[in-house]
């Protein structure tokens, strides 16, 4: 079940947080990680990390052009990529209402848009292999969302439906696909990785502003170890047969199993109007 080889990541944003552990997890086992950094600064620190395996590529995910040749230059400095990791991400807080459609499409840029022109770079060559694995880091707000975060849950939802519908796809085609859902991983995502809606409207004071202050409450004490974390990927993309969905957290679990529930419940209630929507061929 575990490989042994040594195999070739692709990561985005790979300057801290997950995906440097990622990065640094890879590595440690000897595996090459091409990763992707916004500075020069983080660039030369990526590499310095291990000389001739850790290889920093300038990118910004929302240039679509510039995906395409960092891609090709990938492949062609590595010889092929096994593993894609579209981790590069960041979360905007604010109401549904407040959210700007400027902000609410940079999320989207990033997010979805941008995690998409990886993955369409990326699958010309797997394809041609017959090989591959794509990862793409989604949250536990792509399967429930919590007030105050609509568009950066409308986000990951929009991710989760991608990836559900590549892995059909391509599946028959030798290449894996699978979304990570973590629950809150101890990293700078709600530091430096946060975004507020520059609108504020009094009315959300007690629904979807309560998550600005969780979010600043929990900073530095989010329950999840990105390392183990890492080592939970690694694991899946060892793995001959890996998940569509993985979710990881004690808060994952929790916060999944009680949206699902109540999907479910709902359902069951109103199972009967479901039902009641169908032609009466009887009166035909």
């Amino acid at each position: 079940m575990t490989q042994s080889v040594t195999r070739t990541w692709l990561i985005t944003g790979v300057s801290s947080g997950l995906g440097r552990s990622l990065a640094e997890t890879a590595l440690a086992r000897g595996d090459v990680v091409a990763g992707t950094v916004r500075t020069l600064k983080d660039k030369e620190a990526f590499e310095a990390a291990a000389p001739d395996r850790a290889l920093g590529f300038l990118l910004d995910v929302t240039d679509t052009k510039a995906v395409e040749q960092t891609v090709a230059a990938v492949e062609d400095t590595t010889g092929g990529v096994d593993i894609l990791v579209n981790n590069a991400g960041y979360c905007l807080v604010g109401a549904v209402e407040e959210a700007s459609m400027a902000e609410i499409r940079a999320q989207f840029d990033v997010n979805v848009f941008g995690a998409i022109a990886v993955i369409q770079a990326v699958l010309p060559f797997m394809r041609g292999r017959r090989a591959g694995h794509i990862v793409n880091i989604s949250s536990i707000s792509g399967l429930a969302a919590w007030a105050g975060t609509g568009i950066y849950c409308a986000s990951k939802f929009a991710l989760e439906g991608v990836t559900q519908t590549l892995a059909q796809e391509v599946g028959v085609l030798g290449i894996k696909v699978t979304n990570i859902e973590p629950g809150g991983i101890r990293t700078d995502f709600a530091g430096r990785s946060l975004a507020h809606t520059d609108r504020i409207i009094d009315d959300y004071n007690d629904t979807a502003h309560d998550s600005r202050r969780i979010i600043a409450e929990h900073l530095g004490h989010e329950p999840n170890d990105p390392k183990k974390v890492a080592q939970a990927v690694l694991k899946i993309v060892d793995s001959e047969h890996p998940p569509l969905h993985l979710l990881l957290g004690n808060d994952a679990m929790y916060y999944v199993g009680k949206s699902l529930g109540a999907f479910q419940s709902e359902m069951a209630e109103w199972s009967s109007l479901t039902f009641d929507t169908g032609f009466d061929e009887s009166n035909d």
